[in-house]
């Protein structure tokens, strides 16, 4: 049987972390103080079984919905540290997309500051290491990926920002538009992640590989149905 408070004390890296799917109910009541825990479990928890990655990703507009100021951006950066701290670990890359959270009138330029100045401020105060990582959607535009990885170029060198992602739903959106911003990514030496292989099989992995040249996959639990994948990735 697994000690749990063993577990929960061992040292821990957390590479893959969303940060607008992290809110605890903690900050959502602060945000929102009318919601109640059973509303918060329906609304921003998803079931212990989705559908497909879609049904999944309905709750995930919840979160953004309540990140569109400055406090609040604030206040959900710090809570995730919180949580982080709680856990024991102790280093994490932080994703999220700046461009869905310009409701209350900022900039994608201060969303992406607000999260990089609280969360340099976090890592002093708790002493765990992060990263974050700016993500372009599945469903974006060419200019909209591009704009985010032109985000990264912009900050990568002097504050926390480390490296541009590909995330969203793959199953319904095609990797083409996206291939412009990660030949800007990769000409700046900007490291790179994408998910794949998570809605779609190994052919959305191999599709990634050569398309954008990713130094990552992330998922990538279907890679397993191609043993050649399985081969080529280890190699």
């Amino acid at each position: 049987m697994i000690d749990q408070n063993a577990l929960k004390n061992l040292p821990k890296v957390e590479l893959h972390l969303h940060l607008d799917c992290s809110l605890s109910y903690d900050v959502v009541s602060r945000i929102k103080p009318t919601i109640s825990k059973d509303a918060y479990k329906s609304k921003f928890t998803a079931p212990a079984k989705c559908t497909n990655l879609a049904d999944f990703l309905r709750r995930a507009p919840t979160g953004i919905e309540l990140m569109q100021s400055k406090n609040n951006l604030e206040w959900v950066v710090t809570d995730l540290f919180r949580q982080l701290k709680d856990e024991n670990v102790i280093y994490a890359e932080i994703r999220f997309a700046p461009l869905e959270h310009l409701g209350g009138g900022l900039s994608p330029e201060e969303v992406v500051e607000i999260v990089l100045d609280e969360t340099s401020r976090s890592v002093k105060n708790t002493g765990i290491k992060a990263g974050i990582i700016l993500c372009t959607l599945r469903h974006y535009s060419e200019e909209e990926s591009l704009h985010t990885a032109q985000l990264v170029k912009k900050y990568i060198r002097s504050t926390q920002m480390a490296g541009f992602d590909l995330a969203a739903d793959e199953a319904s959106y095609p990797i083409n538009t996206h291939i412009p911003a990660f030949r800007y990514a990769e000409q700046h030496n900007i490291p790179r992640t994408a998910h794949a292989g998570e809605a779609r099989g190994a052919d959305s992995i191999w599709e990634t590989i050569h398309n954008l040249n990713p130094s990552r996959i992330g998922h990538g639990v279907r890679g397993i149905e191609d043993p050649q994948l399985v081969d080529y990735l280890i190699d």
